[in-house]
């Protein structure tokens, strides 16, 4: 075997069909069909079109309300705090401790809630907090403040 020997195995190499380039080409109709909308030339289909049947987006009713200006907030519990205060050794822990840490998205706004309980004394910083979660919080010795 050499390299100018070389060459792709017997059949797996095709040529393509050269079509609309006249009758020995192979047909009149150069793989479009016959008549027809997509058989012409400047032929494009309208987004959700399906053929004059009444589309998907039609035929699935509207329906409840979404409200463009309600805040989602990434819930963050005090077990998952404690652990996190364990692991970075620190008492002050803040949004971007969370991202660091994989917790939160970088655009989340976090609220803290009060599952779990909390036994290291830790400042924390968050957009909200729980009534429950302030108060183990405190009662731990620590500090929850708001952020804008």
């Amino acid at each position: 075997m050499k390299l100018h020997t070389l060459k792709p195995a017997e059949g797996s190499v095709k040529t393509n069909k050269r079509l609309g380039r006249g009758q020995g080409s192979g047909g009149t109709t150069a793989g479009r069909g016959h008549k027809g909308a997509k058989s012409r030339s400047g032929y494009s289909k309208k987004f959700g079109f399906e053929g004059g049947q009444m589309p998907l987006q039609r035929r699935v009713p509207k329906f409840g309300f979404k409200n463009n200006n309600k805040v989602y907030f990434k819930a963050v519990n005090l077990d998952v705090l404690e652990t996190l205060a364990e692991k970075i050794k620190s008492a002050d822990i803040s949004v971007q401790t969370l991202v660091d840490n994989g917790i939160v998205g970088k655009a989340d706004k976090v609220k803290v809630l009060g599952r779990g309980e909390l036994k290291s004394k830790v400042n924390v910083q968050a957009h909200a907090f729980s009534d429950t979660a302030v108060k183990a919080i405190e009662k731990a010795g620590g500090s929850a403040t708001p952020v804008k």
